[in-house]
C-alpha cells in the first residue's frame, strides 16, 4: 500500500506522539509498504543537537519520505495563536502535498490532536485512500475541560469540525476501551467503526545499550531515591501537585522528582519550588530519543500526572515507556483515566486521583517502602507492556483497518 501518515509531531521532535509515529512508519516501511510523512517543522520540542539541525521540506529518512511543513505556532504560544494554528495547519498542510504533486495513497492515518487535521484524511479520501483517525485526546471536550476553550462561537467550530471527521472518516480508533466508549456515546452513529486500537510499544527501543549515559553522576543525582517524568509540562500533564507533593514528603531525605521536559507550564512549576523553598524537585530540558532509555535505567519509578479537570478517559503514551523499561510506575491521574485498570491489570505500580493530595501522599510513601521490591514490580510491567501493547502485533492490526476489511472493523468495534 501507498500510505500517507499525517501527524502534528515527528522526530527530531521528543513526546510520545512522535516516537509512535515514527515507529509505525518504520514498521509499515519494513512491511514493504510505500510510506510518506507530513508533519510540521522541527520547532518545539527539541533536544539541544537537534535544535541545530537544517532541515528541508522533503527528506528521506531511512524507507521513509518526510514531508516537513512551515505551520503557525502549534505549541508554546498563546491559547488564540494556537487556535488559528491548528486552524489553518490542513490548509498549509495540503498545499506541501500538491507542490511535490504525490500520486493518490491507498490509505491515509491522521494522528489527532489537533483535530482539524482530519481535513487531510478526508480530502485524500476523495482521491480513493481509506481514512484512519488515530484519537488521542477527545477535543474540544479536553480543552474545555481544561478550561482552555470557552468562547461559544470557537466551541461551536470545533464541534462542527468533530461531526465533520468523524462523519469522513473510515474508521476512528480510541486507545482504550473508556476513550471508545465516550466517542461512541456522544456520537452514537460511529459505533460500527470506532474500534479500540491500544498505543504501542517498540520494546528494542527500551534498551540502554552497552553504553549507559550516566544521568546520575551528570545530574548530582548519586545516591538518591529517583521518580522520574518525562514529557510535556503543558496543562492537560497537571503538575502543578508535584511542589506541594513534594513539600509534604521531603522528610524522605532522598527521593528526588526529576521533571524532564519543557511546556507552558514549566515556569510556574519551578516558580513554586522556588516558592516552597525545595531542593527535592529538579528539572531538565528533553532529551534526544536515543538517549530516554539510558534516563529511564537511571530512576528508580516513573512518574505521570493528569489534571483532575480532565474528564477523559486519556492513558498517557508515557506509562508504556515507563513499563516497557521495566520501571515501576507511579499513576497520578484524573478519577476517569483508564490507566487504573492498566496499572492494576500489569500490577506494575500505585495508581491514585489527581485531586486527592493525600492519596497522592500515601502512595509516593508506599512506593518508597516499598524499594525492596520495585524490581519485581517493574519486570511485571514490562511482561504485561510486552504481551498486550507490542508493536508488531498493533501494527497488524493497523494494516487490517487501513485494508478496511469490514468484517475484522465489526469484530474490533465489538
Amino acid at each position: 500500500m501507498r500510505i500517507l501518515l499525517a501527524t502534528d509531531a515527528y522526530p527530531p521532535e521528543v513526546g510520545s506522539g512522535a516516537h509512535l509515529m515514527a515507529e509505525l512508519a518504520q514498521e509499515l516501511a519494513e512491511r514493504g509498504h510505500e510510506v510518506t510523512v507530513l508533519t510540521s517543522w522541527p520547532a518545539y520540542k527539541l533536544d539541544e543537537a537537534s535544535a541545530k539541525t537544517v532541515f528541508e521540506e522533503k527528506m528521506m529518512e531511512g524507507r521513509v519520505t518526510v514531508l516537513r511543513v512551515k505551520t503557525l505556532p502549534l505549541h508554546n504560544s498563546g491559547f488564540i495563536v494556537r487556535g488559528f494554528a491548528v486552524l489553518a495547519a490542513p490548509f498549509q498542510y495540503r498545499r506541501v502535498l500538491l507542490r511535490h504533486e504525490l500520486r493518490p495513497f491507498d490509505s491515509v492515518l491522521v494522528y489527532s490532536p489537533p483535530l482539524p487535521l482530519a481535513y487531510v484524511g478526508a480530502w485524500e479520501k476523495k482521491r480513493g485512500a481509506k481514512f484512519v483517525l488515530n484519537v488521542q485526546d477527545i477535543f474540544p471536550q479536553n480543552a474545555i475541560d481544561l478550561g482552555i476553550l470557552r468562547n461559544p462561537a470557537a466551541i461551536g467550530l470545533f464541534r462542527y469540525i468533530e461531526r465533520q471527521a468523524y462523519a469522513a472518516a473510515d474508521v476512528i480508533t480510541a486507545h482504550s476501551p473508556m476513550n471508545r466508549k465516550l466517542l461512541v456515546d456522544a456520537h452514537p452513529t460511529i459505533a460500527a467503526k470506532a474500534v479500540v486500537l491500544h498505543n504501542w510499544i517498540d520494546a528494542s527501543q527500551f534498551e540502554p545499550g552497552e553504553v549507559c549515559e550516566d544521568f546520575r553522576a551528570a545530574w548530582g543525582l548519586e545516591g538518591k531515591f529517583v521518580a522520574v517524568y518525562g514529557g510535556v509540562t503543558g496543562p492537560a500533564q497537571g503538575l502543578e501537585i508535584i511542589p506541594e507533593l513534594a513539600s509534604r514528603v521531603k522528610d524522605l531525605e532522598d527521593l528526588v522528582f526529576l521533571i524532564v521536559g519543557e511546556g507552558t507550564e514549566k515556569p510556574k512549576l519551578e516558580a513554586a519550588v522556588r516558592d516552597y523553598g525545595l531542593t527535592n524537585v529538579v528539572f531538565r530540558p528533553f532529551v534526544a530519543r536515543d538517549r530516554f532509555p539510558s534516563l529511564l535505567a537511571a530512576a528508580d519509578v516513573g512518574f505521570l500526572t493528569l489534571s483532575p479537570k480532565m474528564k477523559t478517559p486519556v492513558v498517557p503514551g508515557k506509562i508504556l515507556g515507563y513499563m516497557a523499561m521495566g520501571l515501576p510506575v507511579l499513576a497520578i491521574v484524573n478519577r476517569e483515566s483508564d490507566a487504573f485498570g492498566i496499572v492494576a491489570d500489569a500490577k506494575c505500580g500505585v495508581a491514585c486521583r489527581s485531586d486527592d493530595l493525600n492519596a497522592a501522599e500515601a502512595a509516593v510513601r508506599e512506593i518508597y517502602a516499598n524499594r525492596a521490591g520495585l524490581k519485581s514490580t517493574g519486570l511485571a510491567g514490562q511482561t504485561y507492556a510486552r504481551r498486550n501493547f507490542e508493536k508488531s502485533m498493533i501494527v497488524s492490526h493497523i494494516e487490517t483497518l487501513m485494508a478496511h476489511d469490514t468484517g475484522r472493523l465489526l469484530e474490533m468495534a465489538g
